[in-house]
């Protein structure tokens, strides 16, 4: 991963876009944080002012570099959309991201755990979901004046700033959008993709095939009433008033 440096104008402190971490320790684990974190993207995407963030360094304090973390995903109401190299919160109107999640892997220690609880408790987040997708265990904790206490049943859970519910199952967690839409992965998305392009298309032909009989229909009836007319003249070039038959 490349490391780049931002400088504070004001006291030429560094403040690293990178802590050299990897985004994850497994497939499983990349997978769930891009899962949850395009889904939350997707569905704050008529909102401007929704930053939806995944492993980017968290700057709380000004002036200290060291009090940092990396949120495998975070939600920021009240910032606008765009690419930042880090969230340095003194330069975001000092909004505090709202909504934190860690998927779990075997590399996440208890202590590194106990650490990002602390850090998100003392700088103000509002809820912290953290996944196992090993074990299929979520836990969640939601802020209480000046702690982050837990939810006792996350099982049917919906998030108060998100507004998604969570679902365990014997296999796995489902994530469901406010629609009842469930969060689906990249590759369950392009296939769904596909499928309405095939629906969309299928309905196309179906409109162009109708479009053609009418047009067969229209010919037809054009026909008959071509036929009509010259059987009349026919009859009137012989004398015969067709309307006294």
């Amino acid at each position: 991963m490349i490391q780049q440096l931002q400088t504070d104008s004001a006291t030429d402190i560094i403040y690293p876009d990178s802590d050299g971490q990897p985004m994850a320790d497994n497939t499983k684990q990349f997978r769930w944080i891009v899962t949850v974190k395009e889904n939350i993207e997707i569905l704050f995407a008529a909102n401007a002012d929704v930053f939806v963030a995944g492993d980017l360094l968290w700057y709380p304090v000004q002036g200290k570099p060291k009090a940092c973390q990396a949120p495998d995903v975070m939600v920021v109401f009240g910032r606008p959309k765009g690419d930042r190299g880090s969230y340095q919160q003194w330069r975001e109107e000092n909004i505090v991201p709202q909504v934190v999640f860690e998927i779990l892997s075997p590399g996440n220690r208890a202590k590194k755990m106990a650490e990002k609880l602390l850090f998100y408790q003392r700088y103000g987040v509002e809820e912290y979901y953290i996944y196992d997708p090993d074990d299929i265990e979520l836990t969640g904790l939601l802020r209480s004046g000046e702690w982050l206490d837990p939810i006792e049943d996350m099982n049917g859970w919906v998030s108060p700033r998100l507004g998604i519910r969570f679902e365990l199952t014997p296999d796995t967690l489902v994530i469901y959008r406010p629609d009842g839409q469930r969060f689906l992965t990249p590759v369950e998305l392009d296939h769904l993709r596909e499928q309405e392009r095939q629906r969309a298309e299928e309905e196309r032909q179906r409109a162009e095939e109708e479009r053609q009989r009418a047009e067969e229909t229209m010919a037809q009836l054009e026909q008959e009433q071509q036929r009509y007319q010259a059987l009349m003249e026919k009859l009137r070039s012989r004398g015969i008033d067709p309307e006294q038959l």
